[in-house]
């Protein structure tokens, strides 16, 4: 009787909801709003990626919108029930639009809405060929001179980018620019993906070879296929980047290794980039309609010059540059920097019986894996969910539907929780003069990996060789470098071999600058960060990731990335946008994002 009532009671909403947008009555829309609502919209309504924050916002989106758009059929998603716990309803739907549909996700309180998810899934006339719609891939029956699936491949991979063009063509092809390749194949989008690596996976092959994912397997996959059951929980790289090796060929991307862009431009009038290729050794130019920088959030490292690094009769290296320890064994190594990178070197120089000593610059937040996986991801991604309904797909949307406004109060309680659980391990590393912190406001992992993609740590076992002083740690700043040392500010003086600067990565529109113009990468502005106005994610509000998956300020240039959960997510979105303009489909985009930083 209970579950009756509460799904009368949003049938109510989404009927009034319907209604209103059948007569392009935004106050009876705005009506069922509480006042402190939040939608967000993944292209379904905006051709963006935007939150549009109370009725107000919202009210000025529909006006700009409605009439375009035309949504219709918001229902509950068939074989889903609405669910209520402490006062909030929550309910999966499905709804259609004039061009699409999409699937979403409502919160009420109070019978009004307090958040709204909506994300267009498909293009009507332009649904991607699966299921029922799968190709035959045989073709029965007999025919003079037809060619095979293997031939038509090679005279694709043979034509595309010579006497063909790519509608799009992708710069960078790790996880970001695969997970879209295979997105725009599914769609019939003629793309190419340029990498400068010998090979698909060599991203992740060419790391520190201790690297691996400290993320579980359950929040990776990539589109369409799924890690199998007995993948495990934590990749290591190598294994990674034979997964993606084998995803570009099962997928049929063209996939164009050793090819490096020397240089791209844009014709304002044509509405055409030129991209000039070196392509082992080849000169190739392409004339794509949409470009991509899938360059990568970690992909443009940040090298600090410091005086007296050109004395330095060691080895410095950038923490991406760096292979592994097996050089250093015996040797006395300094690492700049106290992050995720970081740890992982120290711990594995440390295994290889070297001399090793963290620089911490700034303070750090720190979390256990196994806290992390149990009480910050448990609920969404782990064979605990799967086993409970929540497939990746249903994870996604869940955390997406959490406006970014808000989000940091559904984390503090959880990283309260991990302080308490894990206070002996905190006090630990307090004791051995590690700074700690827990984001700005106590937020934790992910709310500082939204901001500014940096300044955590998920431990898998360096903070105790920290704890235990296996691996020395000092605090301060790098002043200079002299023949055999670094020199801190304060006088300290670390004898070093190598020097590893785990200093992190700069803005993607940096590639902008280099590929294209810097122009360009200031028309663009900075990348990542919600504008928070917290620590390097200067304000004034944006409400959603600067430039990311969405259009830019530069017409035709889209910047695609973040971890594999990212990569998988909003390629689809990413996808549907590029693939909407091939078809010249109307887009008016809502909320064009403003550029209030240039890096």
């Amino acid at each position: 009787m209970l579950n009756s009532t509460v799904t009368t009671r949003t049938q109510a909403i989404l009927d009034a909801l319907n209604e209103g947008f059948a007569a392009g009555d935004v106050e009876r829309i705005k009506a069922q709003f509480a006042t402190d609502s939040y939608w967000r919209d993944l292209v379904a309504f905006t051709w963006n990626i935007k939150t549009a924050e109370g009725p107000a916002q919202i009210g000025d989106m529909l006006d700009s919108q409605l009439a375009s758009i035309r949504p219709s059929d918001f229902r509950l998603q068939e074989g889903e029930m609405p669910t209520e716990e402490g006062g909030v309803i929550t309910a999966w739907i499905t709804f259609e639009t004039a061009l699409g549909r999409g699937w979403g996700l409502i919160r009420l309180r109070d019978d009004r809405i307090w958040t709204l998810l909506t994300a267009l899934q498909e293009l009507k006339g332009h649904e991607e060929p699966r299921r029922t719609r799968r190709p035959m891939g045989a073709r029965h029956g007999a025919a003079k001179n037809r060619s095979t699936w293997k031939e038509e491949r090679e005279a694709e991979a043979a034509t595309l980018g010579y006497d063909t063009q790519p509608y799009t063509v992708i710069i960078g092809g790790g996880q970001g620019g695969i997970a879209l390749g295979a997105r725009l194949r599914q769609l019939g989008v003629p793309t190419i993906v340029l990498d400068k690596h010998d090979r698909p996976g060599d991203q992740w092959r060419n790391r520190y070879k201790s690297l691996c994912l400290h993320d579980p397997v359950w929040y990776d996959h990539l589109p369409y296929i799924k890690f199998p059951d007995n993948w495990p929980v934590f990749t290591p790289k190598d294994k990674v980047g034979d997964w993606l090796e084998m995803y570009t060929r099962v997928m049929e991307l063209n996939y164009w290794t050793r090819s490096e862009v020397t240089k791209a431009s844009f014709d304002e009038e044509a509405g055409e980039w030129t991209v000039e290729v070196d392509r082992d050794g080849e000169k190739v130019v392409l004339k794509p309609t949409q470009l991509v920088l899938a360059t990568g959030m970690s992909g443009k490292m940040n090298m600090p010059e410091f005086p007296g690094m050109d004395r330095f009769k060691g080895e410095i290296q950038h923490s991406s540059q760096h292979e592994g320890p097996d050089a250093w064994t015996g040797k006395k190594v300094v690492v700049i920097g106290s992050n995720n990178s970081a740890h992982d070197i120290c711990a594995a120089l440390w295994e290889h019986d070297v001399d090793v000593t963290m620089v911490q610059r700034s303070s750090t937040h720190i979390v256990r894996s196994d806290s992390l996986m149990e009480i910050g991801l448990g609920a969404l991604y782990s064979e605990e969910a799967v086993a409970n309904g929540v497939t990746t797909e249903k994870a996604d949307m869940i955390f997406a539907s959490l406006p970014y406004r808000i989000m940091h109060e559904f984390q503090k309680p959880v990283y309260d929780q991990i302080r308490e659980r894990d206070a002996a391990f905190y006090a630990g590393l307090e004791k051995a003069g590690f700074e700690l912190d827990f984001g700005d406001d106590d937020s934790g992992l992910f709310m500082k990996y939204l901001r500014r993609a940096s300044g955590y740590y998920i431990d898998v076992g360096a903070s105790q060789l920290i704890i235990d002083g296996e691996v020395k740690l000092v605090k301060g700043q790098v002043d200079h470098f002299e023949e055999d040392a670094v020199v801190l500010s304060d006088g300290t003086r670390l004898e070093a071999d190598l020097v590893v600067m785990a200093t992190g990565y700069g803005s993607m529109n940096g590639w902008a600058a280099d590929l294209i113009s810097q122009e360009v990468a200031d028309r663009i502005g900075k990348v990542w960060g919600l504008g928070s106005d917290t620590t390097k994610d200067p304000g004034p509000w944006e409400g959603e990731q600067r430039n990311m998956w969405k259009p830019t300020q530069q017409p035709n240039l889209w910047l695609h990335g973040g971890n594999l959960h990212q990569s998988r997510h909003y390629s689809l979105y990413l996808a549907l946008q590029i693939k909407a303009r091939q078809e010249g489909l109307d887009t008016p985009v809502y909320g064009l994002q403003e550029v209030h930083h240039l890096s």
